[in-house]
């Protein structure tokens, strides 16, 4: 049984088979899914899905491309949305230097805002970092970030990066980018990351794993990216479900139904 600790069933993309597709994933084995907000309404539909799934949770946060003119009342709506009791953490937040889609400096201050409010309310943190990794280790060590643990989503750095992350008291999560072709150094990063530190994600609608390339992505997918982290770190499929489970509902505080 799969945790998928980060995916967006509330995109568009599902919006016309939605509950054929959170059956696909219960079918291929996922028990439990953390749905990501990256802006406020996507925030709400993540809470709504939460109520109406016992094994779906929220997860709060605003994206770095949507840094730019977030105020005080989107702040205040936030923090209402998180002390809901389905809300397993702040995120998705962070920098995204790559594509820019906000200021840079709007961006951080509003991941340091997010930051503060995952400690406010005691909760643990998912940092989406792309090509920002300086700045965002930078600002996870200034504000002590491990004293409520968080991950490092859709990992793609380098073996230093990842060691740094996990000496912050943090986790990595791998998605379907783990099984493409020319992902041989990243592949070389995960063989030497602690198993304990490890988490599943799909990223879902994003990220579809090599066998299922070029389609939408599902959470019901989990099982070919877990499959070739089994692979990777040379333990069994089901020993690898067994430990990532328990590191995402340890982190996330999440009971076994």
């Amino acid at each position: 049984m799969f945790i998928d600790t980060h995916l967006h069933l509330d995109d568009e993309r599902y919006q016309g088979d939605r509950q054929e597709v959170i059956r696909r994933a219960r079918e291929a084995g996922v028990e439990v899914m953390i749905n990501v907000g990256t802006n406020l309404p996507g925030c709400q539909k993540s809470l709504e899905l939460a109520e109406d799934y016992s094994f779906i949770y929220a997860a709060v946060g605003i994206h770095p491309h949507y840094a730019a003119g977030i105020d005080s009342k989107i702040l205040n709506n936030l923090r209402e949305f998180a002390k809901t009791e389905k809300v397993a953490a702040i995120g998705e937040i962070g920098l995204d230097y790559y594509r820019d889609l906000s200021p840079r400096d709007e961006q951080k201050h509003l991941f340091k805002k997010l930051l503060h409010l995952a400690k406010d309310l005691g909760l643990p943190v998912m940092i989406h970092c792309r090509e920002a990794e300086e700045e965002v280790l930078k600002v996870l060590v200034e504000e002590k970030i491990g004293q409520v643990g968080g991950v490092m989503h859709c990992f793609s750095g380098d073996s230093d990066l990842a060691d740094r992350v996990i000496d912050l008291g943090l986790h990595l999560s791998f998605a379907g980018q783990i099984t493409f072709p020319n992902a041989e150094n990243l592949r070389g990063v995960l063989k030497k990351v602690p198993l304990e530190r490890l988490f599943l994600e799909t990223d879902a609608p994003y990220l579809a794993p090599q066998t299922m390339r070029g389609k939408r992505n599902e959470p019901a997918f989990i099982r070919y990216t877990a499959e070739e982290i089994a692979r990777v770190k040379e333990v069994k499929l089901e020993e690898l479900a067994g430990i990532t489970s328990e590191n995402a509902r340890r982190l996330f505080r999440i009971p076994k139904l």
